[in-house]
């Protein structure tokens, strides 16, 4: 008996069976975070979002943040921005540099990405956001995918416009985050504006905001009828939550929480290809604020906290980790980490 809520979808010459899809978050997605999600069910990987302008400056960073791994394809490289010339030349930068698809941003609500009317700002221009994509779209030969939020704000919804202006540019997947720009990350994401879309297009979906679980990815799709699942802030420091969500998409049982010495092989894993990828100096930046996402509501973590976050020599920084999580205190605890 098949008790797979979602069937998966086609996109361009890849069958996506696994329609669970990871977030791009800015500081947090980068590739290690990546290589370890993707084990975890993750149908479908998306970069954090580089702006079109960072292109065309090519900066040192901007490479890095575009570097994609041989095992995570497909994937796509999520590009901003508002000016077509600058936003097609960010394309075929990404395709050049090994992206299966280009997802367009028009849903960050941070200031800065506003401000430039880039990002969800663009809800406020559908001219704006059709010229942009129908530019995109014909400027690359891999499918180009777009990801909004439901509106500018309460008072100005539209998702449904801006859902049927992405189908006929040519976009093949829509990704809605079932909040407003003025919601920011507050209040409660609106699954039945996801659902909204959903009616107006005939291409794939994907919901996202507020997937904290196995419960909640299935309550999202009973409401919206979505093909797929994205899941973002839950992720920080549990990427075992899109094992949860995964397993609830394909019909299977829940995976049994990590045990404390499973989340230290996942921690110390991650802040290697931290330091292999970043330079140390970075690595210890970003470690910060991993390690203690990792150890969000585990026993002592308020007293772990304090002591790590004082910490600026990389390999006392690896040894007080590892003290903590393979600590005795934890392996009889089995906690598992807060959702976030």
């Amino acid at each position: 008996m098949n008790n797979r809520l979602l069937p998966g979808f086609r996109l361009g010459k890849y069958t996506i069976d696994d329609p669970l899809v990871l977030a791009p978050m800015a500081g947090i997605t980068d590739l290690p975070f990546r290589r370890i999600c993707k084990r975890f069910g993750v149908g479908l990987m998306v970069t954090e979002m580089i702006a079109s302008r960072a292109v065309d400056m090519g900066r040192e960073r901007t490479e890095r943040m575009a570097e994609l791994g041989a095992d995570e394809h497909p994937v796509s490289i999520q590009i901003a921005g508002s000016d077509p010339a600058f936003v097609t030349e960010a394309a075929r930068w990404a395709v050049g540099h090994g992206a299966d698809f280009v997802d367009i941003n028009m849903g960050c609500p941070v200031k800065k990405i506003c401000k430039q009317i880039a990002g969800s700002a663009m809800l406020k221009d559908p001219p704006l956001v059709a010229r942009v994509l129908e530019a995109v779209v014909a400027a690359v030969d891999v499918p180009v995918t777009l990801k909004i939020r439901t509106g500018w704000d309460e008072q100005n919804k539209n998702v449904e416009q801006i859902a049927r202006i992405a189908e006929e540019s040519g976009i093949q997947l829509l990704t809605v985050h079932g909040r407003t720009r003025a919601q920011m990350f507050h209040g409660h994401a609106n699954w039945e504006d996801i659902g909204r879309a959903k009616a107006a297009v005939s291409i794939p979906v994907i919901g996202n905001g507020d997937i904290i679980d196995a419960a909640s990815a299935r309550e999202m799709i009973r409401i919206s009828g979505c093909d797929g699942i994205m899941v973002g802030r839950a992720v920080q420091g549990n990427p075992w939550v899109l094992g949860e969500v995964h397993a609830a998409i394909m019909g299977l049982p829940l995976p049994p929480p990590p045990t404390a010495t499973e989340r230290w092989a996942i921690v110390d894993e991650h802040l290697q290809q931290m330091a292999a990828h970043h330079g140390i100096r970075t690595a210890s930046k970003l470690a910060r604020k991993h390690v203690i996402w990792y150890s969000k509501g585990l026993h002592g973590s308020a007293e772990f906290r304090q002591s790590f976050q004082t910490l600026n020599d990389w390999q006392q920084m690896l040894d007080v980790a590892r003290h903590y999580f393979l600590s005795p205190e934890l392996q009889l605890h089995h906690e598992r980490p807060l959702h976030a």
